[in-house]
């Protein structure tokens, strides 16, 4: 089986259209194309689709599902954020729109005098964390993962998006050492909270073909303990352009298999399945 859960589309922040993008997993042998608008439901900001696109964007997914169908199996989805307080990736929020699947992730990290985009340029994200932190790099970090850990307790979702995007930090600007002790501690922890909300963990390929890193998200170290715990894992692309739907696929299974992993998740169904890799 071949996958993606994590796409976006002109609806949101994508380059494409929802067609184009079908028709592009077609030709690429893909067996589930997931697409998954960002959302911060039931409200919208220009970083998160209107919600008075909401409907339209089901209506066009749901035509191409029928367009598509025996062919290749297209599912209905939202990247929800974690924005706590305002909105939380939980199913029966979007209930109304019969998702298959959510995306839950953290993008926004708010501290006393304002917030920083943890994806944001590094200029921007020092701003904000100079601003709503004084500064303090290691509580700016250290807030993202907790975050994160409040959306695994509250959140109710399919797949966990991107669980260290904060590291798109440490590409051409090192914003902190990813070998620090309580560094390594906010993973542990957030590994914990991972195995109490049961969900599964995508292993994000856009860091690589995006940002210039050189390991996805999560990290060979993050990704270890989640191992050690059999947390399970898919791979997706976080595609915005539809040429990069499967990049750094092939290369990511083995990233995967060297972590001690046999065998990766895909959904369908309403269910989580597993094969061999």
């Amino acid at each position: 089986m071949k996958t993606n859960y994590h796409t976006h589309s002109v609806f949101c922040d994508g380059n494409n259209t929802i067609e184009e993008m079908a028709q592009t997993a077609l030709e690429k042998g893909f067996d589930i194309l997931g697409f998954s608008s960002h959302s911060m439901y039931p409200f919208s900001s220009e970083y998160h689709m209107n919600i008075n696109q909401f409907q339209a964007y089901c209506n066009k997914v749901r035509e191409v599902q029928k367009l598509y169908e025996g062919k290749l199996q297209i599912q209905l989805g939202f990247e929800a954020d974690y924005i706590a307080g305002v909105t939380c990736p939980e199913m029966s929020r979007y209930k109304q729109f019969n998702a298959d699947f959510l995306i839950g992730s953290v993008h926004y990290v708010p501290g006393n005098k304002g917030y920083f985009e943890a994806d944001g340029s590094p200029a921007h994200v020092m701003e904000g964390i100079n601003k709503a932190f004084n500064g303090n790099v290691k509580k700016a970090v250290q807030t993202y993962f907790a975050l994160e850990r409040e959306m695994l307790l509250h959140g109710d979702f399919t797949f966990m998006g991107h669980p260290d995007l904060i590291r798109i930090q440490n590409g051409k600007n090192v914003l902190f050492d990813e070998n620090a002790s309580w560094y390594k501690n906010e993973l542990k922890e957030t590994v914990k909270a991972m195995v109490k909300n049961g969900c599964c963990v995508e292993i994000n390929t856009s860091p690589i073909v995006r940002y210039g890193l050189s390991t996805p998200f999560p990290s060979p170290y993050f990704l270890s303990l989640m191992k050690e715990k059999n947390i399970p894992v898919t791979l997706g692309s976080d595609c915005h352009h539809k040429e990069l739907l499967d990049a750094w696929f092939a290369e990511g299974i083995e990233y995967i298999k060297k972590a001690g992993y046999t065998e990766i998740t895909y959904y369908t169904d309403g269910s989580y399945k597993f094969q061999k890799i």
